[in-house]
């Protein structure tokens, strides 16, 4: 693929054009992002006590829900508070990062090591840092979509 930026200064707002010989699936994954105007999170507010930290989503290990809270687990091992309902956080992570295994809890696919389909009609998930979780049924189709098989 080429990219080329072209600097106009009589240009009020930017402008993509997409040249090729045929609509293929790599146009199609272009136009697909483009075309999202929900924003990224780029820090992600984590409550410890009366402390509030900037967590950064690339830390963040997984997400999840317990005793009607929502809690981040970060690479360190720690886990903070978030004040935002799961669907929300789902909506606005990167969808090629975080993948929603359960209805309480979403992965970063870059701290999994491994997906154990031996189990039938469940997928096992170990992260990296030991922990093992599993995804549950009503999204095992979506994240057979998400790992291409």
């Amino acid at each position: 693929m080429q990219i080329e930026v072209k600097i106009d200064k009589l240009c009020s707002e930017p402008k993509v054009i997409i040249v090729s010989d045929k609509m293929s699936d790599e146009v199609s994954a272009i136009l697909k992002k483009l075309s999202e105007d929900t924003p990224r999170l780029m820090t992600i507010a984590g409550f410890q006590s009366d402390e509030v930290i900037l967590l950064e989503p690339a830390n963040i290990v997984r997400i999840y829900t317990a005793n009607s809270k929502v809690f981040a687990q970060t690479t360190d091992n720690r886990e903070y508070t978030i004040r935002r309902r799961l669907y929300e956080l789902e909506e606005l992570l990167d969808k090629s990062m975080f993948v929603r295994i359960s209805n309480s809890e979403i992965v970063n696919l870059k701290h999994v090591s491994g997906f154990d389909l031996s189990l039938a009609g469940t997928i096992c998930v170990r992260m990296a840092n030991g922990l093992i979780t599993y995804v549950s049924r009503r999204y095992v189709a979506g994240i057979r979509r998400v790992l291409g098989i």
